[in-house]
């Protein structure tokens, strides 16, 4: 015989304990159904192994969706103050490091106990590990076949994330969801994620590896209605591979294939005005000039793409080679040949079309009875605690509408 809930919940992470919780306090009979073994890793892994669990600047324009709009409702009525609220209640230390990123003073394991004890003092009934194996609407709700036994229940919560991070379980279960009640989905793609580089426009940069410096970092692609532009100012990483570290993660969220990224190595500096007005007073030779703003390796092999003799005097440069070097410099314009993929992306871009869905409630405006929150649908926040408030707001919404 199949047991009855009010609310299944497919996917124990972020999103889906914390949606189990609401719903459960508000008096509905919850499961909680997830594959895995082992609970909420990418909490677990999440800030260093200290959670960035939000930001307490978060705002709707710190999100990328095909409607932009759509996120305002739930991040309007669960705010960090709201989930601070939480972690006060049950006595979680925390700090901020940068940027209005918060993490746990001690480790991301205290989020997970915390979302535990809200879904124990509702009464949550655990399915874990359980694999589900169909999903069918019925007259009265839904049947979920599990390798563990049927689950009756009027309502079906999808909080299975995208792809990012098969390791700890990723999966498409979302979409194959998606596809079998056909709604619409924004083709997923990796986000917050290394790009790479080859070819001989990268060839001077690639023994670079393990140089760091802060930079401003843009890309643009498209036009009208559909442009996507992105800006920021973090450190970059040169890798083995490619350029990554926080600006890269940022702007890969915004970068198109085919499309370059502009780097600006030196934001503080107008590196061809700085040049060209000191040439008649400063002795020094370039290689010198340039290492005190840059990393020496880095000075090294711009002035050797730029074909400057690093003892070249900065008095003997033509200043159309100086406005050169300066471009080269604060407009670096490279062309990625792609990314690291999923294996290391922190988010999945894309996912359940927010046309589906109602903006209040997370329940699809096709299929009464079924939502979809978090990481499952086409709303992707900035680095730095942006996803997990998306994560804990569209949870509480649709928590909330189930009760």
């Amino acid at each position: 015989m199949a047991k009855e809930y009010d609310v299944a919940v497919i996917g124990a992470g972020a999103a889906g304990m914390m949606c189990a919780a609401v719903a459960a306090q508000n008096g509905k009979r919850v499961v909680l159904v997830d594959h895995a073994a082992k609970l909420a890793e990418k909490i677990r892994i999440s800030g260093g192994g200290r959670c960035n669990f939000t930001n307490i600047n978060t705002m709707p324009a710190n999100f990328l969706s095909a409607n932009p709009h759509f996120a305002k409702s739930a991040l309007s009525r669960y705010t960090p103050q709201d989930f601070l609220a939480l972690l006060k209640k049950h006595r979680v230390g925390f700090h901020e490091k940068h940027r209005g990123q918060l993490f746990c003073d001690t480790s991301a394991e205290q989020i997970i106990e915390l979302l535990k004890a809200e879904c124990a003092s509702g009464g949550v009934t655990w399915r874990m590990p359980t694999k589900v194996e169909s999903l069918e609407q019925m007259d009265d709700g839904f049947l979920l076949a599990t390798d563990t036994g049927d689950i009756l229940a009027q309502s079906v919560v999808i909080a299975t994330g995208g792809l990012s991070i098969p390791k700890i379980g990723a999966t498409d279960f979302a979409y194959q969801i998606a596809a079998q009640f056909e709604l619409a989905v924004v083709a997923p793609r990796p986000g917050l994620v290394p790009l790479t580089f080859d070819g001989p426009a990268w060839e001077a940069f690639a023994p670079l590896s393990g140089i760091a410096l802060e930079v401003e970092v843009e890309t643009s692609s498209g036009k009208g209605k559909t442009a996507i532009k992105g800006k920021f100012r973090e450190d970059l990483l040169f890798t083995h591979r490619g350029l990554s570290g926080p600006a890269i993660l940022q702007i890969s969220s915004y970068w198109l294939p085919g499309t370059p990224i502009i780097v600006n190595l030196l934001p503080e500096v107008d590196v061809a005005a700085e040049l060209i007005e000191n040439k008649g007073t400063l002795k020094k030779q370039m290689g010198n000039l340039l290492a005190q703003w840059l990393p020496t390796r880095l000075a090294e092999r711009l002035l050797e793409v730029a074909d400057i003799p690093a003892d070249a005097r900065l008095a003997d440069m033509p200043d159309a080679k100086l406005k050169k070097l300066g471009d080269a410099i604060n407009r670096w314009a490279i062309v990625p040949t792609g990314s690291e993929g999923y294996r290391k992306a922190e988010v999945t871009l894309g996912g359940i079309d927010t046309r589906e869905l109602s903006q209040q409630t997370m329940e699809s405006n096709k299929v009464a009875g079924l939502y979809f929150i978090g990481e499952a649908v086409d709303v992707t926040g900035w680095l730095g605690g942006y996803n997990f408030q998306w994560a804990w707001a569209s949870a509480v919404a649709a928590g909330t509408a189930l009760s």
